[in-house]
This record gives structure tokens, C-alpha cells and sequence, in this order.
């Protein structure tokens, strides 16, 4: 299974809604497995189909829970409910995250406490997700990349200039750029 170029915040495939996965098929399959193995060598919690070049609404997780247990999993056409966000400002100590497709960086961002997610697996069985805190956040960041939002789409003013100005820097606002986890240096 190959690690798979992840793109960067520029591509277009990352700012438009993924299309609906129509049937599972080993092509389907293969996509999956190889997401998992570009998600560990990144390596993240979290990958998004559009984030390896792929507009399909899929994506692969990874976290231990509260009792180091493993908790993993990919989510097909995936639906999100969400609990209403508390007022506020984000902690950056406690709400900051950061994202493949902007790598290196972490920023502060209020995301709901509690989510609820639905979807098929690989097997085309039902998920039903209900998780809290950082697990949470997680299907929350994944499925904004299936809608063609990426995090630093939603920071405050401030930060979002900020990454204006790292993304220019880098070179990362044009079309077709992506990094090999593994291989690329993203220290430029």
C-alpha cells in the first residue's frame, strides 16, 4: 500500500464539497487502506479523502481513548450533528489544533464538546459515533475537509492573517501543492 501525497491548503480538490461514495468497491478499498498508511506515516488523527487528491466523501481516524485503547476507523458518506458551541473564546492551551493540509502549525479553535456521527464503514454496515472532546474535534476537522473547509478557514481575524502570511511564505496557496509524509521536509 502506497503513502499518497497529501495536498496543500492552495489545491483546489481541499474547497469543494466531496461527491457521495455511490458504491464500495475494492478501488474503494484500496483508497481506504492507503489513506490509514499516509495517516500514520504523517502522521495525524485524521484524514480526509480530498486531502490525498480524491473528492469522495470518506474519511479515516485515529485516536486512544481515555484508557489508551485504540479507537480507529473510516467513516463513508458520514453525516455530523453536532451540540450547540459554548460561547467564547477558544483556550489555546486546550482547543488548538492543526491540520495535514497546513502543516506545522496549530492554531486556537472553538469546536462543539460532543458530536454525533453516522455513516457506512468498508463492510457497508451502519457507524453510529457519539464522542466527546478531542475525538470529537476530530470528526468535526474531518468532516469540514468533506465540505471544502479547512480549519484555518474558521480561525478568528488574527490567525487567519497569520496563515495568509505562512502560506505565502511557503509557497502553499497554489494550485496542485502536497507534501510525501516520510519524505518531504516542511521546515522551508
Amino acid at each position: 500500500m502506497p503513502v499518497l501525497p497529501i495536498r496543500i491548503m492552495g489545491d483546489p480538490v481541499l474547497h469543494a464539497p466531496a461527491e457521495p461514495v455511490t458504491e464500495i468497491t475494492d478501488e474503494i478499498r484500496r483508497l481506504v487502506a492507503d489513506m490509514y498508511e499516509t495517516m500514520d506515516a504523517a502522521p495525524g488523527v485524521g484524514l480526509a479523502a480530498p486531502q490525498v487528491g480524491v473528492g469522495l466523501r470518506i474519511y479515516v481516524y485515529t485516536y486512544q481513548d481515555d484508557d489508551g485503547e485504540p479507537w480507529r476507523g473510516e467513516i463513508i458518506n458520514p453525516e455530523l450533528w453536532m451540540r450547540p458551541l459554548e460561547p467564547g473564546s477558544p483556550d489555546p492551551d486546550d482547543e488548538s489544533e492543526g491540520c495535514l493540509s497546513f502543516p506545522g502549525e496549530r492554531f486556537p479553535l472553538r469546536r462543539s464538546e460532543e458530536v454525533l456521527v453516522t455513516g457506512t464503514d468498508l463492510a457497508g454496515s451502519p457507524v453510529e459515533i457519539r464522542v466527546d472532546g478531542w475525538r470529537a474535534r476530530i470528526m468535526q476537522h474531518e468532516f469540514d475537509h468533506l465540505d471544502g473547509i479547512l480549519y484555518v478557514d474558521r480561525l478568528d481575524d488574527s490567525d487567519w492573517k497569520t496563515t495568509q502570511k505562512i502560506a505565502k511564505k511557503r509557497g502553499w496557496g497554489r494550485p496542485g501543492n502536497a507534501w510525501m509524509p516520510g519524505v518531504d521536509d516542511l521546515d522551508a
